[in-house]
């Protein structure tokens, strides 16, 4: 089963600072991340900054984290009308698992002056990365969901790259 989590610091630079170290782990196959992005919202900004990490075969493609985004962060800046459309969009995401509870919690909490490292990977992945990030000394809060087995499955084949 997969898990997408976010890593959210509370800098704008935490989750860019964190960025090689998972990396580093990952290159040497000490962990399996399935897929990535990083959101940084530095102050004064409107909006935050998103960024797909990973393009190996296999990953979910920017299509996924574009979406999911997009309905995280950027409903409240659309106008009425594109921001139903969305909406009945964000509805879709709970077909893949991805509940209200979870899109709620990251717009919530990963706001102006702070970052977020998105990753999608096996639970036990999360509680190594979660390791690397507490020896590291960053204050980090993790927000993640579940994914069925059959809700990765979809993920994938809808995604997948």
């Amino acid at each position: 089963m997969a898990t997408i989590s976010a890593f959210k610091f509370d800098t704008a630079e935490g989750a860019e600072q964190m960025l090689d170290r998972i990396q580093s782990q990952s290159s040497k196959e000490l962990i399996a991340l399935q897929d990535a992005a990083i959101v940084t919202w530095p102050e004064g900004r409107k909006k935050p900054k998103t960024r797909h990490l990973d393009d190996k075969a296999g990953a979910l493609g920017g299509a996924f984290w574009g979406l999911l985004f997009g309905v995280i962060f950027f409903i409240p800046f659309l106008g009425l009308a594109i921001g139903a459309a969305m909406g009945a969009i964000a509805t879709h995401l709970v077909s893949y698992d991805i509940d209200k509870d979870f899109v709620d919690s990251v717009r919530a909490k990963v706001t102006e002056g702070t970052s977020a490292l998105f990753l999608m990977a096996s639970e036990s992945v999360m509680g190594r990365v979660a390791d690397i990030i507490k020896a590291s000394g960053l204050e980090f809060e993790l927000i993640s969901t579940n994914l069925s087995p059959e809700a990765e499955a979809q993920l994938r084949e809808d995604f997948g790259t």
